[in-house]
């Protein structure tokens, strides 16, 4: 009896011992880094490697390349920003062609129409050469991601855009707008759509959606009433506009005069 009882105490101690290993060793294991290698693997035109990836991507390159230098249109002049107080031809041209194929989209969706389409000269990255014209020019003349927008903007708001204009003094691309600085620098004979601006009607104007947010220092249209996203990115709309017309042609019309 009596070894049987010290055999049972022996028993379960070696349970209980049993239990604590398993409970440690199944508990989280907490880790530390204590060294961290690296090791710098350059990619050169003799490594196999490089030129796998060369010739992955040559033919998309091509492809891309063939796109982009397709001759789509035909350009008389030069058109360009540097030349010009108040409009440049590529300025006008840039505002009509906006407010034009800005105007189909925004007609459908919303029944409505654009009255005046106003952007940057400093969104104009180049010049729209003599010549053939190619979907490269539209990259170069802009190559950033802005896309069209139109924002619903009392007629208050259209006096501060004018006001805007003649302090700024830069040739920004205009549309549907026109009015005339007198010798007092103040703004008379404003028309849009070649007519006297209402103040208490709604104008649609359309620009871009880094001017939509305040940029380049128009906040009135951040007073705007509504904004539509047309979703319809200026580049787009230039390639577009090279596309259906066979020569390219600009109105040089007076949109601000100066007595």
């Amino acid at each position: 009896m009596v070894n049987l009882k010290n055999n049972n105490g022996f028993l379960k101690l070696f349970v209980i011992f049993l239990t604590l290993i398993f409970i440690i060793s199944c508990s989280t294991k907490t880790y530390t880094v204590t060294k961290i290698e690296s090791k710098r693997i350059p990619i050169t035109e003799k490594e196999n490697n490089s030129i796998e990836i060369e010739n992955f991507i040559k033919p998309y390159r091509e492809k891309i390349n063939t796109d982009l230098d397709k001759i789509l249109a035909f350009n008389p002049v030069i058109l360009e920003k540097s030349k010009g107080e108040w409009q440049t031809n590529i300025g006008n041209f840039m505002s009509d062609v906006s407010l034009s194929k800005g105007n189909f989209v925004f007609n459908k969706r919303e029944n409505k129409n654009i009255d005046i389409c106003i952007l940057n000269d400093g969104g104009i990255r180049s010049i729209l050469p003599k010549g053939n014209i190619t979907a490269r020019n539209a990259f170069e003349i802009m190559p950033f991601e802005n896309s069209l927008v139109v924002i619903a903007l009392k007629g208050e708001q259209i006096h501060e855009i004018v006001a805007f204009l003649i302090k700024d003094k830069s040739p920004h691309p205009l549309s549907g707008l026109t009015f005339t600085i007198d010798n007092n620098n103040q703004a008379k004979n404003i028309l849009i759509q070649g007519k006297p601006i209402d103040n208490s009607a709604i104008y649609y104007v359309a620009t871009n959606d880094y001017l939509a947010n305040g940029g380049g220092g128009m906040d009135f249209f951040k007073k705007g009433i509504k904004k539509y996203d047309l979703d319809y990115k200026l580049r787009n709309i230039l390639i577009d506009h090279f596309t259906d017309v066979d020569t390219i042609k600009v109105k040089n019309d007076i949109r601000i005069f100066k007595e």
